[in-house]
């Protein structure tokens, strides 16, 4: 897009050898409709008039370029990526002054939080109405549930239906079962069975709707911005899992009904938002549709056959693991130290806002310094803050410990999904994001056990001393891939921009 504004300034030197006869000095009035196909083009060309008006009489051929030049201005107008362009240049427009994305980020933040409310909120509702640890356990299951078993399909539903309306559907999912349980609870006459249904509806909407919502980004962006709306949107990712306790708890504890209400509200003020932006957040299919596992399998082959991906999928996933068993690790510390839940809620804030810092500034670093660099880097850090958890109980330095490690993942995050997104075709964009999100989730699953049978066999001194040499094994291997599968120049963001 950047190269438009200079294709005039090539088309008009080619005239020039016709200049060499003075006399068109009386043409120019006669060539006045040749420039108005396009705007650009009369602009660019009104330092040296007279070459072109000289050439359309004499020369048809060059008259024809000028008209063709505006063409391919005309149809890449309406295209996502030039409607963000300001006048027309080669400038993106600033995120801050894009309406679209600014319509599509707010409206996720608040679907994103009150998806997030009510997630905490289903378990405490049934402890809090007098229901067994069991039951909370099941409704708990229920809404975690569609991370393994929708996301693979709702992959496919994203590339091969409208985003936007896919979007819109979830919401109103959204709406329809929580307002179920909102009207059971002001009726009296909320089931387990009804409990679970919601739970698992609301759970399976919002995987759809993140996997469209980070498909759509590409759609509304300008190729140059991607890393920073995405890092935006890591960030607000981060605020909304900082924010969903401490709200959902606090208005759980007023009325048992109130978590669900900014639920609810939230996915109104996405819908409003999403009618709200015209431009599509798709080009359109122009491959005929087939069957869901084959469509399914499509995406899985293009996901394995991209190494330097995969393997940046592995080493997230480990480090969620690894940050699982940390957590666990820091619990024990701060119990056998003698102080008080408080403290955890603490340093659980503060790592909060390193992942938040963390996601905000990513974009600053990839635009200095390459995707192998950034990898390797985050990873090396983690590596020197793991090993001084094992020796010391202190608040102050537990808290500035985990606040770092989480700034480095939250900055690991944004760059492999500023990646995943840049090299991933664009009607792929959805099964490639539930591949990666089916990865990463999973292992978020398995990080409690594998914390839970650590710490059980080894103690925590020795538990977080073994992570720390895992970390620093998974350091290297990112260095070896990146060697072998990428170049390591700071030139690979601008490259993969480029190319987006």
């Amino acid at each position: 897009m950047t190269t438009q504004p200079t294709q005039p300034r090539l088309l008009t030197p080619a005239n020039p050898p016709p200049t060499s006869t003075p006399t068109p000095a009386k043409p120019p009035p006669a060539s006045a409709p040749a420039p108005a196909g396009g705007g650009a083009i009369a602009s660019t060309s009104t330092p040296t008039p007279s070459p072109t008006p000289a050439s359309a009489p004499t020369n048809p051929a060059p008259a024809s370029a000028p008209a063709s030049a505006p063409a391919r201005g005309g149809t890449s107008a309406p295209s996502p990526t030039s409607a963000t362009e300001g006048g027309g240049g080669g400038e993106p427009l600033a995120l801050w002054k894009n309406k679209d994305f600014g319509l599509l980020w707010s409206g996720a933040a608040f679907s994103i939080l009150g998806m997030r409310v009510s997630s905490i909120a289903w378990p405490l509702l049934v402890v809090f109405d007098g229901g067994s640890p069991e039951r909370a356990g099941l409704v708990g299951f229920a809404a975690l549930l569609p991370q393994l078993v929708i996301q693979l399909p709702a992959g496919v539903v994203v590339d091969r239906l409208d985003r936007k309306k896919v979007m819109i559907a979830c919401d109103v999912i959204g709406i329809v079962a929580i307002g179920s349980v909102l009207a059971a609870l002001f009726m009296g006459g909320l089931s387990l069975p009804h409990l679970l249904v919601a739970a698992f509806l609301e759970g399976s909407a919002a995987i759809g709707y993140q996997l469209s919502e980070r498909a759509a980004v590409r759609a509304v962006v300008h190729p140059q911005q991607l890393p920073k709306a995405l890092s935006q949107n890591e960030a607000r990712s981060k605020g909304a899992g900082l924010l969903g306790q401490p709200i959902s708890t606090g208005l759980l504890s007023l009325a048992s009904w109130m978590p669900f209400i900014v639920t609810v509200l939230g996915h109104l003020f996405s819908l409003l938002t999403l009618l709200a932006i015209r431009t599509p957040f798709q080009k359109e299919r122009r491959t005929a549709r087939r069957s869901v596992p084959k469509e399914l399998a499509e995406g899985l082959r293009w996901m394995h056959g991209q190494k330097l991906l995969r393997s940046a999928l592995v080493l997230i996933s480990c480090t969620n693991i690894i940050t699982q068993v940390l957590s666990l690790s820091m619990v024990l510390i701060i119990r056998e130290s003698g102080r008080s839940v408080a403290t955890i809620g603490i340093i659980g804030v503060a790592s909060g806002i390193g992942g938040l810092l963390g996601a905000l500034c990513a974009s600053w670093f990839m635009s200095r310094l390459s995707l192998s660099i950034l990898f390797v880097g985050t990873l090396l850090l983690r590596f020197l803050m793991i090993p001084t958890i094992a020796f010391t109980d202190s608040p102050l330095i537990l808290g500035a410990l985990f606040a770092a490690m989480s700034w480095a993942g939250g900055l690991m995050n944004v760059v492999g999904g500023v990646y995943q997104v840049q090299i991933t075709p664009e009607e792929m964009q959805g099964r490639a994001g539930s591949v990666s999100s089916l990865v990463t989730s999973g292992a978020n699953s398995l990080g409690p056990l594998t914390a839970g049978l650590l710490l059980g066999t080894l103690g925590t001194t020795p538990t977080v001393l073994t992570s720390a040499l895992i970390m620093a094994a998974l350091a290297l291997t990112a260095a070896i891939a990146a060697h072998r599968h990428h170049p390591t120049t700071s030139a690979t963001n601008s490259k993969l921009l480029t190319h987006a």
